[in-house]
């Protein structure tokens, strides 16, 4: 018996027996009154699987990272740091400066996923800028990186990045679509790698297999905004 598999990408994964019928028999409720018991559970279950107070439950991974934008640059006049060759800047067909009307920076990323921590230095402008410039409102990272080959962000890269972003007041967002990957990869718990990250996106229908969904997790307000 020959057995095909599909290497094209982690997003042709199909739902399992198991998984059909569990959606099949699943409890619902109202969405709107928050009284989908099964919604319920899968984002309190996320929240506290990474380390976070609350998750949101969305359709899609671009979803996810669109609304964490959102969130974090809620006034005018704001941008987000990123990696030139990251998910959220080369394929999520500019919904953030489209959909979100937020600003992006971009910044030569590394063979390893990373970037120059000196030249984010100087990417970083002030809260209250000059009339002309817009002030930096948020710093996004991916891990694992899709583009470079799936490379996981090191340990020390993150927080030394979060200590940088921490210092100038600013947050940082994980597009952890892969999550599940990286921490499997190196051995660390997924809510350690993101315990500085303000918020975190990780992707249902990748690794894990669902059929379809991404939880975005962060704090209470920023969950709730």
């Amino acid at each position: 018996m020959v057995r095909e598999v599909d290497l094209r990408s982690d997003t042709v994964t199909k739902p399992t027996a198991a998984m059909r019928k569990a959606m099949a028999e699943a409890v619902v409720g109202d969405d709107v009154y928050s009284e989908d018991p099964t919604v319920n559970e899968l984002q309190e279950r996320i929240a506290k699987f990474l380390g976070k107070e609350a998750a949101l439950f969305v359709p899609s991974g671009t979803m996810g990272n669109l609304t964490a934008v959102m969130a974090h640059c809620w006034t005018r006049g704001q941008e987000i740091i990123i990696g030139d060759e990251s998910h959220m800047f080369m394929y999520e067909q500019g919904g953030i400066s489209q959909l979100a009307s937020v600003h992006v920076s971009s910044i030569p990323t590394l063979e390893d996923g990373t970037f120059d921590l000196e030249v984010l230095k100087e990417k970083i402008r002030p809260k209250f800028p000059n009339i002309h410039e817009p002030s930096t409102g948020l710093i996004c990272i991916e891990n694992s990186h899709n583009r470079c080959g799936g490379r996981v962000l090191p340990m020390s890269f993150i927080r030394e990045l979060c200590a940088l972003a921490r210092n100038n007041e600013i947050p940082v967002h994980m597009d952890g679509a892969r999550i599940i990957n990286a921490s499997i990869h190196c051995g660390v718990p997924v809510h350690e790698i993101v315990k500085e990250c303000a918020s975190v996106s990780m992707c249902l229908s990748k690794g894990i297999g669902a059929p379809v969904g991404s939880v975005v997790a962060g704090s209470k307000d920023f969950i709730d905004r």
